[in-house]
């Protein structure tokens, strides 16, 4: 049994596809339509016939009225690469429910549609883990439906743990990939340095990006009050504040300018944004927000 999502969500996410803005550039076959040119059944355009083509793909109706020799050209089936960022700082473990938890199911139910799809899943989780690098190694190029058990398996093994650079880990993954296709980023994007630069990057190297900005419901609406010692989950770093009940619509007022900020970024570089409490039902994003944004249907 599958601990990360639900038989019948896994019944409805089989019929959607993922939905490519560009055409696949991967060189592995798969079900994408591709500019390349080879022997599939769908038509793309005539060419003149050179000496050694191969004669079973003439045009003999063409011949017929032009007298003159067309070679058919089909255009060839590619895999669409599916590349996941996925945060997994101590900072993810914040929450009830957990904002890691939430980015997981969100990762396992992306890569299942996937790789019903024939595509190639390869899940990125930073900061680096040598405990876990083993299963990293194994979620970085996943194919075929027949994977999803390993899959899942390996992406409830992961843990959060750490101090992550998210813009550092988006420009290395962009430099990495072989092939660009769709980028999805999991994460809360608070990192202190921002997220701007990593973002440009995977737009820049040529992917279709998505972020899905987790945040957990302590973050948006806190519930403890007075004199507090915060304590950051990945550095250490102690902050002493004084936090009053009526300081709460300022507090919300400046994460939803935060959020705001963010999603005009991506409008302007033609990124996808949602924005989601890990309190939040799953569903209403992968069967709402994600179709009605066309990034599967």
């Amino acid at each position: 049994m599958n601990p990360l999502l639900p038989p019948e969500l896994l019944r409805r996410l089989e019929q959607f596809q993922l939905l490519a803005a560009r055409r696949a550039k991967s060189s592995a076959r798969g079900e994408r339509r591709s500019r390349a040119r080879g022997q599939s059944v769908e038509f793309a355009d005539y060419r003149n016939y050179v000496p050694g083509d191969d004669f079973r793909y003439l045009d003999w109706n063409l011949y017929g009225r032009l007298e003159r020799l067309f070679l058919k050209l089909y255009e060839e089936e590619r895999e669409l690469p599916v590349r996941i960022f996925l945060d997994a700082s101590e900072s993810m473990a914040f929450g009830e429910p957990r904002k890691f938890d939430f980015a997981r199911q969100v990762a396992a139910a992306i890569g299942y549609v996937a790789l019903c799809g024939f595509d190639r899943v390869s899940v990125v989780a930073f900061p680096d883990n040598r405990e876990e690098s083993a299963i990293r190694g194994a979620l970085r190029a996943v194919r075929g439906r027949k994977s999803t058990l390993n899959f899942f398996h390996n992406l409830t093994q992961l843990t959060a743990k750490g101090a992550a650079n998210l813009n550092d880990s988006l420009r290395r993954g962009a430099l990495e990939a072989r092939q660009t296709g769709v980028a999805i980023v999991l994460s809360d994007f608070l990192d202190p340095a921002g997220y701007e630069a990593g973002l440009t990057a995977l737009v820049a190297r040529g992917f279709q990006v998505n972020a899905v900005q987790i945040l957990a419901p302590e973050e948006l609406a806190p519930t403890s009050f007075g004199d507090l010692r915060l304590v950051d989950a990945e550095t250490g770093a102690l902050q002493e504040v004084t936090f009053g009940r009526y300081r709460m619509a300022a507090y919300q007022q400046m994460v939803q300018n935060y959020c705001q900020k963010m999603k005009e970024f991506c409008q302007g570089r033609w990124i996808h944004y949602f924005t989601f409490s890990s309190s939040k039902v799953l569903e209403h994003l992968l069967l709402q927000q994600l179709r009605k944004a066309a990034v599967w249907g």
